[in-house]
């Protein structure tokens, strides 16, 4: 017996059916990703199967005894006591007589003298010896180091990504068997991502979750549901075939939608001509006419995408974008960076990577010198214009509205020069005019991160500082994202836990170890988390360290800008190098070369293997930039 069925589930909240007449089935151990665009219902539908809704009809069907337990988005703000306390609490009315105990122990270590306290003490634990309640303190004391925390921890000390695990050892103290999981990865770091998917993946339960991480949802999902336009659609198949059955769904709808209207505009014309339409013989032809109208209103279309095409171009900056010398910065006890120096060139697109509380946001403010450094320089090139995403979305003016966000002293943008209205350019971030006049507060996360990029494309750049910015935006969304900042001309600093997103955009990686120390990779963050990945070994004799590396397939990285620029130039110190070399050979064959006193011939022949050495050694980097170019 399937965990939990829905049949005909319908669900409105006064606009088009967010659920129309829907179908859901979910089966023992089943990993379900649920995609769908903001809006379109996803979180609605998490929480009717997690009962905290009701749906506005559909019949249900529940295997006995069946639980669930749902993880939220976003950590819920005020919790205070122990992990211990907070786990607990996952268990509702079962765990309170426990949680009397310990409140009366901690407070009988407070008072040892008190006789009332020690007997209530007394009491508690015989009542616990009776109904067997000292199994859940070994289920939640189980659940809590299943999850890698300690109990007695307390919770407003953790770090984002151990309250995320706090939670979810909150949820798995019920003995689930579905668990349900909304953006999961939100607060965690690439650490706690892998983490996560190699814990649901030995899970005995049923896993439903919604995800924009496409390296998360591929590893972890075996089934994908897709809520789109009122309707839900099971692709048994992973997320890459998932991609290729849908476009080829989305065809077939086209083709089929192109036939429906070209027969609907044939009817149309036919009724037009009058008293022919009235006869009796044609009543049929006229409902199935009517019929035909009926079906194209009911017709919900695509959901249109995100226009990221239309932004301020800025002015070329110079072409050395930020210089950083001998930078250190320490924050409190911590050491954020130590003796770093490096050079960020016009066209750099560089990811900035680190587990939770490494420094991520302070670099990049320690970059924009809105943060003075302990020592070192940092200076910025000529000509710079900065524009600045913040992760905690705090340009965000809660009482103002979308609109004002947007366009503070009037209706109208400027685009490129070109004068347009603010509510035709927040319709290409997919703000419908009732939603633009409404106030920021009202927004959901994702389209609060949809407000923040049309308020991002307005100002003119030439330098971009994105600050985790696929938070909350759905995957089509992030796509868009991608393309804009791999056609942008100018320098992008980014920082992300999306691995896909940072393999795909970015050209080099600057990678934190949490304890000043700072390492540069080529491409995205794939060396980076094979290294930190792979357990400390013991250090290697020189002899096995030059051993040949096995043999494989050798995928191809980006150009870093330095190289694209040593490309360039390349050519023409070759050159430069050979004439140097010609004229000396030249001179050397001269007659008349050996008397003459002023020439040095073991010099000279010094100089010409110097440059055969240098020739072939750029002859040869040549050839390897050339190959990754290709």
């Amino acid at each position: 017996m399937s965990l939990i069925s829905y049949r005909n589930l319908t669900v409105s909240f006064g606009g088009p059916l967010l659920l129309d007449n829907v179908g859901v089935t979910i089966e023992r151990k089943e990993r379900i990703c649920l995609l769908g665009r903001n809006g379109e219902g996803k979180s609605t539908l998490l929480r009717i199967l997690a009962e905290q809704i009701k749906p506005d009809g559909g019949q249900v069907e529940r295997m006995d005894g069946f639980r669930v337990a749902k993880l939220d988005q976003e950590i819920p703000v005020g919790l205070d006591g122990t992990v211990f306390d907070l786990v607990a609490k996952g268990l509702g009315p079962e765990a309170n007589l426990l949680r009397e105990y310990n409140l009366a122990l901690q407070e009988l270590g407070e008072n040892p003298q008190d006789e009332k306290l020690g007997e209530e003490v007394d009491r508690l634990q015989s009542e616990l010896d009776r109904t067997d309640g000292w199994s859940l303190d070994y289920r939640i004391a189980s659940v809590i180091d299943r999850v890698g925390l300690k109990p007695y921890e307390s919770f407003d000390t953790l770090s984002g990504g151990n309250k995320s695990r706090a939670m979810l050892a909150r949820a798995l103290v019920s003995e689930p068997h579905l668990l349900i999981l909304d953006e999961p990865t939100n607060h965690l770091d690439f650490a706690g991502i892998r983490w996560l998917e190699e814990f649901l993946k030995k899970g005995e339960f049923a896993v439903l979750f919604v995800s924009h991480d496409r390296a998360f949802l591929r590893s972890l999902s075996t089934r994908i549901l897709e809520l789109d336009r009122g309707k839900l659609t099971s692709w048994t198949c992973g997320y890459e075939k998932f991609l290729i059955r849908k476009v080829e769904f989305l065809a077939t709808e086209e083709k089929n939608n192109a036939v429906f209207d070209k027969k609907l505009a044939e009817e149309e014309v036919w009724i037009r001509k009058g008293i022919q339409a009235r006869r009796t013989r044609n009543e049929g032809r006229v409902r199935a006419l009517f019929k035909l109208r009926e079906e194209r209103s009911a017709r919900r279309e695509v959901q249109g995408k995100v226009n990221l095409s239309a932004a301020n171009q800025a002015q070329t900056s110079g072409r050395k974008v930020i210089s950083i010398k001998d930078l250190n910065y320490t924050c409190g006890e911590q050491s954020i960076v130590r003796d770093l120096t490096t050079t960020i060139w016009r066209g750099d697109k560089i990811g900035v990577v680190g587990l939770n509380g490494s420094g991520k946001s302070t670099l990049l403010q320690l970059m924009l010198k809105q943060l003075e450094p302990d020592s070192g320089s940092i200076d910025h090139g000529t000509k710079l214009e900065v524009a600045y995403f913040d992760q905690l979305k705090v340009q965000v003016k809660e009482d103002s509205s979308v609109a004002e966000n947007v366009a503070p002293n009037g209706d109208t943008v400027e685009i490129n020069g070109n004068k347009k209205h603010i509510l035709s350019y927040l319709r290409d971030f997919l703000f419908l005019p009732e939603t633009a006049r409404a106030p920021a507060k009202m927004l959901s996360g994702g389209e609060r991160a949809r407000l923040l990029l049309a308020k991002l494309f307005i100002q003119p750049a030439n330098l971009l500082v994105l600050d985790e910015p696929t938070n909350d935006l759905d995957i089509e969304t992030i796509e868009l994202l991608e393309e804009r900042l791999l056609d942008f001309q100018g320098t992008l600093l980014l920082v992300s836990h999306d691995r896909d997103f940072l393999d795909n955009v970015v050209t080099a990686t600057i990678a934190l170890d949490g304890m000043g120390g700072v390492e540069e990779y080529a491409g995205g963050c794939g060396s980076w988390l094979e290294k930190i990945s792979r357990p400390k070994e013991r250090t290697k004799p020189v002899s096995e360290a030059k051993e040949k590396p096995e043999t494989g397939a050798y995928k191809k990285r980006k150009l870093l800008n330095k190289e694209r620029e040593a490309l360039k130039e390349l050519p023409k110190q070759i050159e430069k190098m050979e004439l140097k070399r010609d004229r000396i050979t030249a001179s050397m064959q001269q007659s008349d070369y050996y008397r003459n006193a002023n020439n040095d011939p073991l010099a000279d022949q010094q100089k010409l293997e110097g440059l055969e050495k240098e020739i072939f050694r750029c002859y040869e980097l040549w050839e390897e930039l050339d190959e990754l170019d290709s």
